[in-house]
């Protein structure tokens, strides 16, 4: 597995040029710019009926890649402060940014999130907003060690010891291991929340009420 120091990581990432793996609030992240999610589906034998997760440090780097009125995005920014940075993604309409390459089957949606993780919100904010899942096999445990990232993925982007004591002098000490609690998934249906999946936020059926 490559490992980096942070100028590099940034480049390649940003260019496109490699798949890379850093450690959010949720699970640890396999990311890519948006136009290059079908290397992930590739990489990780992926169901084309599972959109990626698009990551970014802040919602207002997100709200290009969702299309809504003026008062649905209200409403979207009224959860996105209540819960962000956090384990809440939000599906949305999605907007005509985003690549076929996220969504396979093009269902119209995308699902958006800020990660509670310091290092990860840096990363994106130099980045640009990413594709993003776990990193695994389609079907099997996410995989929160990084030997056995090594093992599995030895093509993923990592960054360095050096990367990381660096980051931490500037932000603050941070995990590197996740909680390995996903994220709670919720969509905008027609002016309501709908609950896909209750995870590291803990919702209502209709949390929009709440």
């Amino acid at each position: 597995m490559p490992q980096v120091e942070w100028a590099k990581f940034v480049e390649q990432v940003r260019t496109g040029m490699s798949l890379a793996s850093f450690p959010t609030d949720t699970v640890t992240a396999l990311a890519a710019r948006p136009d290059q999610g079908d290397r992930i589906y590739a990489t990780k034998e992926r169901p084309a009926d599972k959109p990626l997760i698009l990551m970014g440090a802040t919602l207002d780097d997100l709200l290009p890649y969702v299309s809504g009125t003026d008062a649905d995005i209200a409403i979207w920014r009224q959860m996105a402060d209540r819960y962000w940075p956090g384990a809440l993604t939000l599906v949305l309409p999605a907007s005509d940014r985003v690549p076929v390459a996220m969504n396979p089957l093009q269902t119209g949606t995308i699902g958006i999130r800020v990660p509670n993780h310091v290092l990860a919100r840096h990363v994106l904010a130099h980045t640009g907003p990413l594709a993003s899942t776990s990193v695994n096999r389609s079907g099997q445990p996410a995989l929160e060690d990084m030997g056995e990232i090594a093992a599995q993925f030895p093509e993923l982007l990592l960054l360095s010891a050096g990367a990381i004591a660096d980051l931490k002098t500037q932000l603050g000490d941070f995990d590197l291991t996740a909680s390995g609690i996903p994220s709670t998934v919720i969509r905008w249906d027609g002016g309501q929340w709908t609950v896909l999946r209750q995870g590291g936020v803990k919702l209502a059926g209709s949390p929009a009420n709440d």
